[in-house]
């Protein structure tokens, strides 16, 4: 569970830097990386909840 939540924030860290870069630069290659690493955090995130609450009705 804990590595997990590390997981998390770093993926989010890695996100929000990748949009300080584009915001910096400019380059679209930065916000395309940035809205990838949100969007599989974002997967993984619903997953990981859907296997919780799988977990609380059992």
């Amino acid at each position: 569970m804990l590595i997990f939540r590390w997981l998390a924030m770093l993926l989010l860290l890695a996100a929000a830097v990748s949009f300080a870069f584009y915001a910096g630069t400019g380059q679209i290659r930065y916000r395309r990386f940035g809205l990838l690493i949100l969007k599989w955090t974002v997967v993984a995130a619903l997953f990981f909840f859907a296997v919780l609450f799988i977990g609380r009705l059992a």
